[in-house]
């Protein structure tokens, strides 16, 4: 028995992708690919099965119906290098094994994330966590040499409280969440398509979502039969609730969407009268958008 080996994904390993002002992703290794999903599905079903279900079909079935332990069969390690800020919200996804770089035991180096002026946007009012229309420049520009003037001072005062004998556990606390940490994350197929569900959504926070699309890169390379079932089962995918699926009944009988929303209980409006800018109605006002889309 061989180790698994796909040329595209070798070519990888060890290449730094860069993100943002300071940041990488480097594939580091992976076990397994798209025949390793195959081989451990096939355990279960005994032999003979190929005959009835070719590879591709089988890991489409597999996706599409949620059987996860055959992707779980892969594996991924990457070394990443990430602004503090995108770090807390990366380690949130717990199905992962993580050694990060320690500010204990070594000095921070004097790297920050600084986004463009673009990126620097008005506070979204539909969604609370998220940016959306572009700021006046004058004010974008200010907060950007803000960020600028406050980690540097913040580096200046880090370093002198290492040179005056703070413990570097202690002294590290005065650094920007904009500094930089990295770490080296492991994570198995199953759990690493479930991060890039979340992470490479729109509604997600645009500066994780660069590190999502690199490892969805490396994803592809590995697997690319089950990342291309992947994209069109879920990233494409579109999935409706109980009211939803009473809408597209309505639909289908010829109501109009504001008609379907009313008969399946999906509120556009307010008490007020005023029209709602979010809720489940509007949800599913965009998913019909999505599939009007559809090329």
């Amino acid at each position: 028995m061989t180790r698994p080996s796909v040329p595209e994904a070798d070519r990888l390993i060890g290449v730094k992708r860069p993100v943002l002002s300071h940041g990488f992703v480097v594939l580091v290794d992976y076990m397994g690919n798209d025949a390793a999903i195959v081989q451990a599905a096939r355990v279960s079903y005994g032999p003979g099965t190929k005959s009835i279900r070719d590879d591709r079909g089988l890991v489409r079935y597999l996706l599409r119906h949620r059987h996860t332990t055959p992707f779980e069969m892969v594996d991924f390690k990457f070394l990443v290098r990430l602004p503090i800020y995108v770090a807390r919200q990366w380690i949130r996804h717990r199905a992962s094994s993580t050694n990060e770089f320690s500010a204990r035991y070594s000095i921070v180096p004097d790297e920050f994330d600084l986004p463009p002026v673009e990126d620097i946007r008005r506070q979204s009012t539909r969604n609370r966590q998220g940016r959306a229309e572009p700021l006046p420049p004058e004010v974008a520009g200010r907060f950007r040499a803000d960020l600028e003037r406050v980690s540097h001072e913040a580096y200046t005062a880090y370093t002198a409280a290492l040179e005056a004998g703070v413990a570097r556990e202690t002294a590290r606390t005065i650094l920007p969440l904009a500094y930089y940490t990295q770490w080296y994350w492991k994570i198995n197929l199953w759990n690493l398509l479930h991060f890039l569900s979340l992470r490479l959504d729109a509604h997600s926070q645009e500066e994780i979502r660069v590190y999502a699309a690199e490892l969805a890169r490396a994803v592809r390379a590995v697997c690319p039969i089950a990342y291309e079932a992947f994209e069109d089962f879920v990233i494409e995918g579109l999935s409706l609730g109980r009211k939803e699926r009473r809408a597209v009944r309505a639909l289908l009988e010829g109501a109009t969407p504001e008609q379907a929303c009313a008969d399946a209980g999906l509120p556009l409006t307010r008490e007020d009268g005023n029209p709602m800018t979010t809720g489940e109605g509007i949800e599913f006002l965009e998913k019909l958008e999505r599939i009007r889309a559809t090329p």
